[in-house]
């Protein structure tokens, strides 16, 4: 609104001042300064998140018990891997499609996306859902019996699971980072902490099936008020138009997307799912502890990439060679300095952090210290893979991430056994450090330049 009255009044001053004032307005106004804007909410809605996040970890920690615990982690990191799987890459692919449709005006195909992903995560995650918990019934000793109702119970969330996901990535499109973040980051972490209160309190048994089920109630209550939300702000923003549908082209883009987000889920989470593999829930407990503690400066990535995928893909499908390269340099210096800085604070208060999970928490402060060393590699470069993905390499992406998932659990394999959770966090860092080496190869080469926190532009001695 207030940029609206700077606009409106401009025309009534003096012609010097009126020139530096449209000067400067332009300036906000341009794709950097409105992607650094989408970036500080984004970043803003995800440390509010993270804050939420942390206390309501914190708590089930507490009222549930470091074992209880460490079983509903496990089942609640498979049910953010496969919502990855779930939606079939539509969560990323809407991100390229809809700016795309936004830039050529083509309606038809906009309102068609919006519907076709939603339809195709939604309806395969159920299917997913129902193999899975078909496979525990019809092979009982297949999973440990502490595990079986809260797998039954986590496999409700999971379509649901994957409409956010969807959802997420159509707001993200709109560059509504409120609708993008605050369902996920926001809404369905309090919700679970509301439910699991009114448990507590109600004398509910403090057990991963009991936060399963708050889940499901966050969850649901969630994923339904954003699909209300989104379909108003939609329908006010684009006219309405018949929709068309063009599933041949999405599916041969979302599948290698499907590929690269699932790989890049797993690569994420694997660790967490090695040491379920070979520690106990106690040790799962601990670990994820650590890793949660660390998600404020995963957060200043996510933001980033959040604000510049968009972004990317309308400076590559209108032939911005300049843009890109400019919106390349502001996302890695963006993501580095302000990762730096985070790591450094979280760093300095990490055994308080995780003492508050309890007192048998504190012995992941080491663990912490390793995995900063991975985050920041990544940090160096950005977040390129948005770039590769938006600019039609996606299966370049999917063959990095399907490579360094298996060089990390190649790691945790080996490394575990013998050095338990420190073991998990080398391997985790290891292969966060040749994510970010593949990833700095594959943009020098379909792009011809440098990403690089030190030297961002063309390669030395070529013309940008």
């Amino acid at each position: 609104m207030l940029f609206r009255v700077a606009h409106l009044a401009v025309p009534f001053l003096p012609a010097s001042v009126r020139t530096r004032i449209e000067t400067a307005l332009d300036r906000f106004s341009s794709d950097q300064v409105l992607a650094g804007r989408t970036a500080i909410t984004a970043f803003s809605l995800r440390v509010v998140g993270a804050a939420i996040a942390y206390l309501t970890q914190i708590l089930l920690a507490r009222w549930m018990g470091i074992f209880e615990y460490g079983v509903f982690v496990v089942v609640y990191v498979w049910l953010t891997i496969l919502s990855q799987l779930g939606n079939l890459g539509f969560s990323s692919s809407v991100i390229r499609f809809i700016p795309e449709y936004r830039a050529k005006a083509d309606l038809g195909r906009l309102w068609g996306i919006m519907r076709a992903s939603r339809i195709a995560a939604g309806g395969f995650a159920t299917v997913l859902s129902a193999v899975g918990v078909g496979t525990i019934w019809l092979f009982p000793g297949l999973v440990d019996s502490h595990f079986v109702w809260p797998i039954y119970l986590g496999a409700i969330c999971l379509p649901l699971f994957c409409l956010t996901e969807v959802q997420d990535g159509i707001a993200r499109s709109f560059d509504w980072p409120d609708l993008a973040f605050g369902p996920t980051y926001l809404w369905r972490p309090i919700g679970i902490l509301l439910a699991m209160a009114f448990a507590h309190e109600a004398g509910f048994p403090m057990t991963a099936a009991t936060a399963c089920g708050a889940t499901i109630v966050a969850t649901w209550a969630t994923a339904l008020i954003q699909l209300f939300v989104l379909h108003t702000r939609t329908t006010v923003t684009v006219e309405r138009h018949p929709r068309a549908t063009d599933w041949r082209t999405w599916f041969a883009v979302s599948l290698p997307i499907l590929l690269s987000d699932g790989f890049f889920a797993l690569l994420t989470s694997v660790d967490v799912l090695m040491v379920a593999h070979f520690e106990s829930p106690h040790d799962v407990a601990v670990y994820y502890a650590a890793t949660k503690t660390l998600a404020l400066v995963h957060f200043v990535y996510y933001a980033v990439r959040a604000a510049s995928g968009p972004r990317y893909s309308y400076s590559f499908h209108a032939g911005d060679r300049a843009g890109l390269e400019s919106m390349v340099r502001t996302s890695v210096r963006w993501t580095f300095w302000p990762s730096v800085a985070v790591s450094v604070v979280v760093l300095s208060f990490g055994t308080p952090l995780l003492s508050l999970f309890g007192s048998e928490f504190a012995d992941g402060v080491g663990i912490l210290t390793i995995l900063v060393l991975g985050i920041l590699a990544r940090a160096s470069i950005g977040p390129v893979e948005s770039l590769l993905t938006m600019a039609g390499h996606q299966t370049t992406v999917a063959w990095i991430f399907g490579a360094v998932f298996l060089a990390n659990v190649s790691l945790n394999a080996l490394l575990i056994p013998f050095f338990g959770l420190y073991g998990a966090s080398c391997g985790m860092a290891l292969a966060m450090i040749l994510e970010t080496l593949l990833l700095f190869l594959a943009v020098r080469r379909h792009f011809h330049l440098t990403a690089f926190i030190f030297r961002i532009g063309p390669p030395e001695g070529q013309p940008s």
